[in-house]
């Protein structure tokens, strides 16, 4: 298993992208070598835009140039460009169906050593509230190009949160991103774990534990958050004990309501407890590391283990 960046991934896809699309276009709230768009900027000077501190005029700006034409991506830190300019995406962007695609680097809690202001515990929730809004979240850095070259095909506002590290590559390089469908990247016919970006890999880790106990979990990566393979969690939670939902972000609103959403309203064979994994009502913190975060939120293999076997 390799590893990989998915900001240097998303950089990258967007080169490619601009290398055989020239309506696509970047925009940039000054975090360019952080967002890694400056990669875009260094082949197609003359259509990037460099916007400044000024994220709700970025996303004006965007929503002018998709209603010349242009598929436009706006990037910034997630905890910035979800939240400050919330109004613009609502009106300019979600509500006429533009095609605006918006960059949220640095999600959950991967900048650890800014803290709370700078880490994104909420922008899942903001952005799935919106009508029209696509939101996505994968699991590594090869699955993060594939999503970007999807996000260019699909019509409308999109939303991908990307986590700041360098994370071991869980998804295959060979199979194509499938939109809107949950992939099973393990099997198991104990209890299913549904997680979403980096948590991917840890839901991975803990099902090996689980295994070692005598506890058979599948795992399930949900790059597509919304739209929500509600039929896909249906099918795997058929004849599971428990389900489990783990992401890197508030329990409310996000993928773990998604979940308890999708199953409380299935058929009978498909209504089973449900554990919701994540930040639990509060903000990030300031760390030496990324690792100390991950266990101070319980978000550690060791965490969903525990989880699993006290609902058990």
């Amino acid at each position: 298993m390799g590893t990989g960046n998915m900001r240097m991934a998303y950089g990258r896809a967007l080169l490619e992208l601009g290398r055989t699309n020239n309506q696509i276009v970047v925009l940039e709230a000054d975090l360019g070598k952080s967002t890694m768009s400056n990669i875009f900027e260094g082949e197609f000077p003359e259509r990037y835009f460099q916007m400044g501190i000024a994220e709700a005029n970025m996303i004006s700006v965007a929503a002018g140039l998709a209603l010349t034409g242009h598929v436009a991506f706006a990037n910034s830190f997630a905890v910035f460009v979800s939240g400050r300019p919330y109004d613009q995406i609502r009106s300019s962007v979600a509500i006429p169906h533009l095609n605006v695609k918006i960059c949220g680097s640095s999600a959950g809690l991967s900048d650890f050593g800014d803290g709370k202001t700078h880490q994104s515990v909420d922008d899942i929730a903001i952005m799935r509230v919106l009508p029209n809004m696509k939101v996505f979240s994968p699991a590594d850095a090869v699955e993060t190009a594939k999503v970007v070259m999807a996000m260019a095909e699909i019509p409308g506002p999109c939303y991908i949160r990307l986590n700041r590290n360098d994370l071991p590559d869980v998804t295959d390089p060979g199979e194509p991103f499938e939109y809107r469908n949950a992939k099973t990247l393990r099997d198991g016919k104990d209890i299913v774990i549904y997680a979403t970006g980096y948590m991917v890999y840890q839901a991975l880790e803990a099902a090996k534990t689980l295994e070692a106990d005598g506890i058979s979990a599948k795992v399930i990566n949900v790059a597509t958050i919304k739209p929500f393979d509600a039929e896909g969690a249906r099918a795997a939670a058929v004849g599971m004990k428990a389900a489990f939902s783990v992401e890197e972000a508030s329990i409310y609103g996000g993928l773990g309501s998604a979940v308890c959403e999708t199953l409380c309203s299935g058929p009978d064979e498909s209504r089973i407890p449900v554990g919701v994994i994540g930040i639990r009502d509060t903000f990030g913190t300031c760390a030496q590391s990324y690792e100390e975060l991950l266990k101070c939120y319980h978000l550690m293999p060791e965490d969903i283990v525990a989880k699993v076997k006290d609902m058990l």
